[in-house]
């Protein structure tokens, strides 16, 4: 499976409610649980790999998150965007500094050998001004699912 077929237009919410990291992963752990993406276990896996292997990603025009979970707990390959309405704190790639976030990509990996290229990926994406200002202007899920799937 490539890139753009973990995308989908109903798995893109523009308009999360969370007051914590925390609270995002488990209003996303439910509706992936809910779409059949993912079993019982993925939210505390989520929430345990993250707090060992941090994903905050600061980039030159947007700090992103890219949580993901061990493969156990993906029944189906995706990519969940999450914008919020507000900013969360979280810990960056690295070196776990603190930072704020308000875009957060769950990216659902079955195959471990997928995940460095599709965090570059991501990367690259990020970096990339036109992108990142087209992104950010988006505010319908069909929009920013035509935008990653022409992009990535």
């Amino acid at each position: 499976m490539g890139y753009k077929e973990m995308f989908d237009p109903r798995l893109i919410d523009l308009e999360v409610e969370a007051t914590s990291e925390e609270e995002a992963f488990g209003i996303v752990a439910t509706r992936l649980k809910e779409a059949g993406m993912v079993n019982d276990g993925y939210f505390n896996g989520i929430s345990q790999r993250e707090q060992r292997f941090p994903t905050g990603l600061i980039t030159q025009h947007l700090n992103i998150g890219l949580p993901h979970s061990d493969p156990e707990f993906v029944e189906k390959p995706f990519i969940f965007v999450c914008r919020l309405k507000n900013q969360v704190g979280c810990c960056q790639m690295g070196d776990n500094q603190e930072m704020q976030v308000k875009d957060l990509f769950f990216l659902g990996i079955s195959d471990g050998k997928n995940q460095v290229g599709l965090l570059q990926a991501f990367m690259n994406l990020f970096m990339d001004e036109s992108f990142v200002k087209a992104y950010r202007e988006a505010e319908e899920a069909n929009t920013v699912y035509q935008l990653f799937v022409e992009n990535i």
